[in-house]
């Protein structure tokens, strides 16, 4: 089974707690993203990879159109009720895939993508159909969880998201997200990082892990590297992992 239809059968049976899920639906990332957008009201954004809907509904109210889209159906029912439930109107929703858009070049005056890239398997390609499908001087507003530097920081987290998600594919480092960007015509415009405390049980069962995955995997996690354990900020209390840290960027792209 490839990466795509594991994310389709791991988001098809999550849509709901993907659109409840706090860290999604309240991040202070979200207000930042729209507030880094440069707006005018009469724009055509397209949200790739919506997922329960959070980014579209955010910029709802202040562009002319937006559509969102994602490649499992059952996400897309959950995003539309919930932006519809909100009364948004002028939301169009679309199943797609985010390395091949179903899109003309240069439809979109903003493309948004977040908490989602670390699922695509060819994340190059997905930089480049976004830049094909954004107008000249388009923006492009990611926000994705990314690993340090270190390769040995990169390997633990990016360990403990594929035992915890089999559909993660890569978290990137910040410096592949800025060399992808350049490399495929784009121009780095802002960047900020931040700091996400994930609460290890509500972590797991967002993605149904079995009780007994979450035990090996919270074993892991207690035996990793003291400087592994420190980077991540782990909390164990009882011999139980309570939280650990991660960071993420919000980038915003301009097409050249």
């Amino acid at each position: 089974m490839d990466i795509k239809n594991d994310v389709k059968q791991q988001f098809g049976k999550s849509a709901e707690s993907y659109v409840n899920s706090a860290i999604h639906k309240d991040g202070v990332d979200l207000q930042k993203l729209v507030q880094m957008a440069a707006i005018t009201g009469n724009e055509e954004l397209l949200d790739v990879a919506t997922g329960g809907g959070h980014t579209a509904n955010a910029f709802a109210p202040f562009v002319k159109k937006v559509t969102a889209m994602d490649i499992t159906p059952e996400m897309l029912k959950a995003a539309e009720k919930f932006i519809q439930g909100n009364g948004h109107q002028n939301v169009v929703f679309k199943t797609g895939d985010a390395e091949n858009l179903p899109f003309s070049d240069g439809q979109f005056d903003i493309v948004t993508c977040r908490i989602a890239p670390h699922h695509f398997p060819h994340v190059n390609n997905f930089v480049e159909e976004v830049q094909r499908v954004l107008k000249l001087s388009g923006q492009f507003l990611l926000d994705d969880n990314v690993v340090p530097e270190e390769d040995d920081y990169d390997l633990f987290y990016n360990s403990i998201e594929k035992w915890r998600d089999y559909s993660h594919f890569r978290a990137w480092k910040k410096s592949e997200w800025i060399r992808m960007l350049e490399m495929n015509g784009f121009e780095i415009y802002e960047m900020h990082r931040f700091e996400k405390t994930f609460q290890f049980e509500s972590w797991c069962n967002r993605m149904n892990l079995p009780e007994s995955e979450k035990g090996k995997l919270s074993g892991y996690i207690r035996t990793a590297s003291q400087n592994v354990q420190e980077k991540f900020k782990v909390s164990i209390v009882k011999d139980q992992v309570i939280s650990f840290q991660g960071e993420a960027i919000i980038l915003k792209a301009i097409k050249r």
